[in-house]
């Protein structure tokens, strides 16, 4: 039998580089950014939640779980993905961000894949260049140890999973899956690869 898994997009952050406009709701071809992600992560989970700070109504308007860090003062993903894992009665909870129209279709099994054979409590995605820090899948009984972190201060993501055994999934043949938008100039590019 599969496990449970559940997703949570995090759309929390301030989006200062996009001129502070909620980057899950920009359009990006006549839809909203974070529909493209929805998209992708429907059929490979079994729940969506959305992490939202602002604008929840608009987010709600997908029929999801919505939900804003528990912790106030954008503390960063961590913060997110705290309040999530207190939500979730999954096996795992999948995290990805808003701003990544195009995730892979096989995300979900490749990191499960990955985690399984090394027996490891967390997976993150790579590029095949770089490790993409908020598109992991995890499992919830790291909440203590994320909670702990968040406590004394620390935000780094990476600094926080390197604490654990950490299983690398290798998405090299899909280099461009993890393309994020950061600006309106990406966007723009983005918009137009998506077209072709």
């Amino acid at each position: 039998m599969a496990p449970q898994i559940d997703a949570v997009i995090l759309a929390g952050g301030m989006a200062r580089r996009m001129g502070g406009n909620d980057k899950g709701l920009v359009d990006l071809n006549g839809q909203a950014m974070i529909c493209h992600t929805i998209d992708k992560l429907s059929k490979q989970v079994d729940r969506i939640m959305i992490n939202a700070n602002r604008n929840q109504a608009e987010y709600e308007q997908w029929g999801y779980s919505v939900f804003s860090d528990q912790q106030s003062g954008y503390l960063g993903p961590l913060a997110g993905m705290v309040t999530a894992l207190k939500q979730t009665q999954a096996e795992y909870l999948l995290v990805v961000p808003c701003d990544c129209p195009m995730l892979p279709e096989d995300l979900v099994q490749r990191l499960l894949t990955a985690l399984i054979a090394q027996n490891a409590d967390i997976a993150v995605a790579s590029d095949g260049e770089r490790e993409q820090p908020v598109v992991l899948l995890l499992k919830p009984y790291l909440v203590t140890s994320m909670q702990a972190f968040l406590d004394a201060g620390e935000r780094k993501i990476d600094f926080w999973y390197r604490q654990h055994t950490v299983a690398v999934a290798s998405f090299a043949d899909q280099p461009n899956a993890f393309v994020n938008v950061n600006t309106p100039e990406q966007k723009q590019q983005l918009a137009q690869h998506i077209a072709k």
